[in-house]
């Protein structure tokens, strides 16, 4: 892959050294419910990933679940770079053939944008993955979204954080 640093995303998002190594930091200022990135990428079948997840487990974990039967592979792409939080300030909103990074509040210029790995983490997926994300809430483990405490589990369907698919493996 290319020299990440400094991949861009328009005037929207540039690739910075952030706090767990490379992520996406806005360039600009953004409102709740922008669109802020559209990731795209190969669409794969879970195979495909267990099988990244054997060679190159860097690759495997940048995958992101598309829906229930798919993932979305961004690498090589600007998407490959959008870490995790407790406390995330997007979510996922899946189009044709690609998922689409929005606000879910607003966004400083400078500040990384990051989106919670459980919402694209059914009760049939088995990662788990330890947190740094740094947030005073931080959960420790990130794991499937049948073990997000209950109050954020009801503060990210309120806000439809979490693709039905997702929800439906509850």
């Amino acid at each position: 892959m290319k020299q990440a640093v400094g991949m861009r995303y328009g005037r929207t998002l540039v690739v910075q050294p952030v706090r767990n190594g490379l992520g996406l930091v806005a360039l600009r200022p953004l409102s709740a419910g922008d669109a802020i990135l559209r990731v795209s990428g190969r669409i794969v079948s879970p195979a495909t990933v267990w099988g990244y997840w054997k060679r190159d487990p860097r690759r495997g974990a940048n995958c992101y679940r598309f829906d229930a039967d798919h993932y979305l592979d961004p690498e090589g792409s600007i998407g490959a770079y959008c870490n995790h939080s407790c406390r995330p300030n997007s979510r996922l909103v899946r189009g044709p053939r690609a998922l689409w990074l929005h606000a879910l509040r607003p966004i400083r210029q400078g500040e990384e944008v990051t989106h919670d790995y459980s919402t694209q983490t059914g009760t049939d997926d088995v990662w788990t993955m330890r947190c740094n994300c740094g947030e005073r809430r931080c959960r420790g483990v990130v794991a499937h979204v049948g073990r997000l405490p209950a109050a954020v589990l009801r503060d990210y369907q309120r806000r439809e954080a979490i693709p039905r698919f997702i929800l439906d493996t509850l």
